[in-house]
């Protein structure tokens, strides 16, 4: 099975998937190279995640988006702009140009992941966790392990959650890093939903 698994981070959604063949695109060349000493079997290319998309849809079997969150994120709406600590932003609209071009020309199975908005979703996703789930199939939601645990956690804290140690990296913020990492045990349930033996697909509205 072929899988491009895009703004990939540090791998959590990887994690705990097996026989798989992933090519994996970041951005920053820092996180990428943490991501292939977790990874190596995978294939890691330094690109736009979203011109990638545009560019390779047609040569996976599944397909994991996990577009920047920030400017939809409740966090900074509440705790920046209202408490102006940091100005308004246009919310970036790749999250949903990915999701109606997935719907629409896509064949495979596929998601895009996000954070809950500060906004009502323009389309309405699932709810996965602490995630908002946009894809062609149903996944169950899930209890995630450590739900309770804030932004000011410590990294080792982190660390033990996700199952990446860190110590021998410097000069990245791991605090963000791990806080942008999805949940292998979450990560792992999407992925068992997306393949389950007569998994129903549903409409993306």
């Amino acid at each position: 099975m072929k899988i491009l698994n895009l703004y990939a981070g540090i791998g959590g959604n990887r994690k705990l998937w097996e026989d798989v063949d992933v090519i994996a695109i970041e951005i920053n060349p820092s996180i990428a190279k943490i991501y292939q000493d977790f990874f190596p079997d995978d294939k890691v290319i330094v690109a736009d995640a979203h011109k990638y998309l545009l560019e390779h849809y047609n040569e996976f079997d599944f397909i994991w988006s996990s577009p920047p969150c920030p400017t939809h994120s409740q966090v900074r709406y509440r705790l920046g702009v209202l408490n102006n600590e940091c100005k308004p932003v246009y919310p970036d609209m790749s999250l949903y140009q990915e999701i109606i071009f997935l719907k629409y020309h896509f064949k495979g199975k596929w998601i895009v992941e996000n954070t809950e908005p500060y906004y009502e979703p323009l389309i309405k996703p699932q709810v996965v966790g602490r995630h908002r789930i946009w894809s062609n199939f149903i996944i169950t939601n899930i209890n995630e392990k450590g739900k309770g645990v804030t932004r000011w956690g410590s990294v080792k804290d982190k660390q033990e959650l996700k199952g990446f140690n860190l110590d021998k990296y410097f000069k990245i913020d791991k605090r963000k890093i791990l806080r942008n990492c999805v949940n292998p045990e979450t990560g792992l349930h999407i992925f068992n939903a997306a393949f389950k033996i007569k998994q129903k697909k549903i409409e993306v509205r």
